[in-house]
Order: C-alpha cells, then sequence, then structure tokens
C-alpha cells in the first residue's frame, strides 16, 4: 500500500513539472524519445558549414572508459589557427535528452560576432555531447555516464588537444535547460575545475523533485548516489569552510516555465550564503538562442571578467 501512495505521488510530482500546454499535447501523442548517439553532428553539414561561423568544427575523440568515439564542436577564434598563443575555455552544456553535440552549437554565432565586435576577447568555446540521460551517470544503462565522460576525459581531452590555458581560472563552465541542470551540480562537485559558471534556464523543480524523493525524477527514472541534486549540493558546498571561490552568474527568461523556480533557487542560495549573481532576461521563454539573443553579451562578458583577472602571460588576445 505504502509503495503504491509513493508511486502516485512521484506521477503527480513528474506530471506537475510539465507546462500545461506540454501536459495536453502529451495525452494526444505521447513523444518518442530520439536516438541516441555519442557521435551526433549537425545531420545537413551542407547547411552547417551556411549557418556555423568559420571557425566551427566537428571533432571526435576515442573514450578511454568506453572504447567507442565520442563527438563534439568546437569553436575556434579568429587567429588561433594561425598563432601559438593560448586561450580560455568555455564549456556549454546543451538541453534536453538524450545528448547531442549539435544542440547547442548554433550559439557559436553569437560568440563569433561578440569576438568580432570587441565584447569578449578571443575564446574557445566547446559544445559536447551529454550523453544518454544529458549529463548525469546512469551506471545500468550502456555508455551511460554522461557526467564522468565530460569532466574526466572530455575536458583533459580538450587541454591536451588544443591550445587553452588549463587552468581553472580559464576554464568556464555554462548551461542551459537540462544544461544548466548539470552545470549547477558540477560547478558545486568540482569546484576545482572551473571558476566563471553561469547556468541558465535550469530545471529546479525537478532537481527539487529528485531530492524530495529518495532520487527519483519520475517513476521510472531515479538518479544515483542519492543526494546528488542541485539543492543538496549547493548546501554541501556552501558548509565547506574551505571552499574555493565561484564566479556565479544564475540567468533565465521571464516567460520560462523555469523562471519561477530559477527565482526560488537563487534566494535558497541567498540563504546558504551562496554568492552570485542574478540575471532576469525580459520578455523570454524557454530558449537558449532566445535568451542569447537578448542578453547573450551579458552572459559571455561575465565569463571574460574572469579570464582578464587572470590572463597569462602566454595568452592569446
Amino acid at each position: 500500500m505504502r509503495c503504491t501512495a509513493f508511486i502516485l505521488i512521484l506521477l503527480t510530482a513528474s506530471a506537475s513539472l510539465l507546462p500545461a500546454q506540454t501536459q495536453k499535447a502529451s495525452k494526444a501523442a505521447p513523444a518518442k524519445s530520439s536516438p541516441f548517439s555519442w557521435v551526433a553532428p549537425m545531420a545537413n553539414q551542407e547547411y552547417a558549414k551556411k549557418v556555423l561561423p568559420s571557425g566551427v568544427r566537428h571533432a571526435t575523440f576515442k573514450s578511454p572508459s568506453m572504447g567507442i568515439d565520442v563527438g563534439y564542436y568546437i569553436y575556434l577564434p579568429p587567429g588561433y589557427e594561425e598563432g601559438k598563443g593560448r586561450y580560455p575555455v568555455v564549456y556549454h552544456l546543451h538541453g534536453g535528452r538524450p545528448g547531442a553535440e549539435n544542440k547547442a552549437v548554433r550559439l557559436a554565432e553569437y560568440v563569433d560576432k561578440a569576438i568580432a565586435a570587441g565584447i569578449i576577447e578571443p575564446t574557445l568555446y566547446i559544445f559536447p555531447n551529454g550523453g544518454p540521460v544529458s549529463w548525469y551517470d546512469m551506471p545500468d544503462i550502456k555508455h551511460g555516464l554522461g557526467e564522468s565522460v565530460f569532466v574526466n576525459e572530455v575536458i583533459p581531452h580538450i587541454d591536451a588537444t588544443y591550445r587553452t590555458w588549463g587552468t581553472r581560472e580559464g576554464r568556464a563552465l555554462e548551461g542551459y535547460s537540462q544544461g544548466g541542470r548539470g552545470t549547477t551540480r558540477m560547478m558545486f562537485r568540482y569546484p576545482q575545475l572551473f571558476l566563471s559558471v553561469a547556468p541558465g534556464g535550469s530545471g529546479y523543480k525537478p532537481e527539487k523533485v529528485i531530492q524530495e524523493n529518495d532520487g527519483y525524477e519520475s517513476p521510472s527514472l531515479r538518479f544515483l548516489p542519492v543526494g546528488t541534486n542541485t539543492w543538496d549540493l549547493a548546501k554541501e558546498y556552501a558548509s565547506k569552510s574551505d571552499r574555493l571561490p565561484l564566479s556565479i552568474l544564475i540567468w533565465d527568461g521571464t516567460k520560462c516555465f523555469n523562471y519561477e523556480y530559477n527565482l526560488k533557487y537563487s534566494a535558497y542560495l541567498k540563504e546558504l550564503g551562496v554568492e552570485h549573481t542574478f540575471l532576469s532576461i525580459l520578455d523570454v521563454a524557454h530558449t537558449a538562442t532566445g535568451s542569447y539573443e537578448v542578453k547573450g553579451d551579458d552572459i559571455m562578458r561575465h565569463h571574460q571578467q574572469t579570464f582578464d583577472k587572470y590572463r597569462p602571460a602566454s595568452s592569446a588576445k
């Protein structure tokens, strides 16, 4: 009886995570999950060449843990291939699930324009693949360790392959929606890897459901180990007297269905004494490109401020 009641609670909670329109649509035609691949470039390569900046490249590397190729997009700023200097790097974690490196690479257009306009200095931007359940480790799924592959393999590969600073001061992390959740969890779990961090449009409400229901986001989806959600990890980070500082920017559109819980999470961080800045993007719904269209320069400047403080002599400008 208790088990049945618990499942009913989870069903109610998971349904409440969706906006009303999505709930109605799902009753009429249940959404089919997209097939997953660790290598997922844009389907039409000729189209990609036309819409992406010339500095964007698709690449792969062999995963040491999985023994298969893992794909990512990288944006190389003007002058990179002709020079020898080192560059700061921003990792952008895409939204949605399953993962695919093609999901957020269009943001490179805004990066390219910001560099051309002198808003930010030349910077590498990486658009990785988040795995079967984007940015989460799911040991029960074959090749399902999205977080571990990113932290233990993608980052070392990028530092070894490209001319990065190779330090937390020159390595920034941001993401949107599901990627915002991943950014928040990883910035608190691995502050030794990143200094400038900027989660956007994050689903802090489903993270709350996970916290309150023994790791279950829904009856069929459980995240382990219990306690690795954005709410508990923030509290754990705040409790450490020797914690490494983080430069945190939380951003979301005022018309996004996650906006209310982004405000609640910001208030929660204030209660914990975790310093951060909150960027409200007026009249923008749940969209990464829409957010970047209006306030992308501010998000990029957030990272640039950190890079400016710690720029080494060998860095390219």
